[in-house]
């Protein structure tokens, strides 16, 4: 038992480093120019959602972009309502990488890795950028493949398997797993993952896997809270407006859990690829609901939180 958890927490933590090589190469190619971008094309609700789900696509981090919108409202270069326009296109944007980890590619993890490493070794700056893209993606191929094969083995364990039981039936504690386990990794999408990898064994349901995807989004809104410690009270209310928009998508979708796991079903009979849809189902949803109260929306987080310094 203490070797299958071992295990586990081996396969997250390649997870983890996987994502984060990526990135590190994904930002050094484009975050400057994905900044001038957010501060120049954001005049409009629409035109930050559609940026931020690029910029978020390209860069394979909501994360990433709310740091720098944050960062971008407390330097006085974007204003607080235009930053809910990115905020809701992030959410979006994310949902890309869930796609393509639900895509079977472990035949590709020798050539990337190999790729990765042969661009890592060259001098070139945009080189290593796309070595550390190529070598991070094949970790996170190796790390998905592992915690598929982990699944079974893990549920044989009677108090495991209680466990998933539980979950199955009570989706609010699905939620809180996604919302603790989010915010622990600073990953949605490493919870969303771990779901998708018992998914496929089969021992998650969808509706399952779907309230720990929604407590994911929850909890990923840490990384902007904790960047605008110590900014002014604009960049503090993009951190809560993030928080609330999630929390708020949350509440709608609780009881429709059982309707979006029948969409996503019939969308595709792979386990992994359902919650993939559903993540981007509800992203979507959400995303084009609120862009329509924008501005009621501002006017409510700058009323609730007026009192911030």
């Amino acid at each position: 038992m203490k070797e299958l958890f071992s295990l586990l927490a081996v396969f997250i933590a390649l997870f983890l480093f996987g994502m984060t090589v990526m990135r590190a190469g994904l930002l050094h190619l484009g975050k400057s120019r994905f900044q001038s971008l957010l501060e120049r094309m954001t005049r409009t609700a629409w035109m930050g959602l559609l940026i931020g789900a690029f910029a978020t696509a390209v860069l394979q981090s909501s994360s990433a972009i709310m740091v720098m919108t944050v960062g971008l409202v407390a330097a006085g270069l974007l204003s607080f309502r235009n930053s809910i326009g990115i905020i809701l296109g992030a959410n979006i944007g994310t949902t890309m990488t869930t796609e393509l980890l639900a895509l079977d590619l472990t035949l590709f993890i020798g050539p990337l890795l190999l790729l990765g490493l042969l661009f890592l070794l060259l001098p070139h700056s945009n080189a290593y950028s796309f070595g550390c893209l190529f070598f991070g993606l094949a970790c996170i191929f190796i790390s998905m493949n592992g915690l598929e094969q982990l699944a079974y083995p893990l549920a044989t364990i009677p108090f495991v398997h209680a466990f998933f039981d539980l979950t199955n039936e009570y989706e609010l504690l699905g939620i809180g797993i996604g919302t603790v386990l989010t915010a622990l990794i600073q990953s949605s999408t490493a919870t969303t993952a771990i779901a998708m990898g018992f998914m496929n064994d089969h021992l998650l349901e969808l509706s399952a896997g779907i309230a720990i995807m929604l407590g994911a989004n929850i909890g990923t809104c840490i990384t902007a809270y904790l960047a605008s410690i110590g900014s002014g009270k604009n960049a503090k209310q993009v951190a809560y407006a993030n928080i609330w928009l999630n929390v708020l998508g949350v509440l709608l979708f609780l009881p429709l859990i059982g309707w979006l796991g029948e969409l996503a079903s019939s969308l595709t009979s792979t386990p992994m690829m359902q919650l993939a849809h559903a993540s981007l189902i509800f992203n979507v949803v959400c995303s084009l609901v609120m862009l329509f109260f924008v501005t009621p929306f501002t006017r409510f987080i700058e009323w609730l939180h007026a009192d911030l310094r």
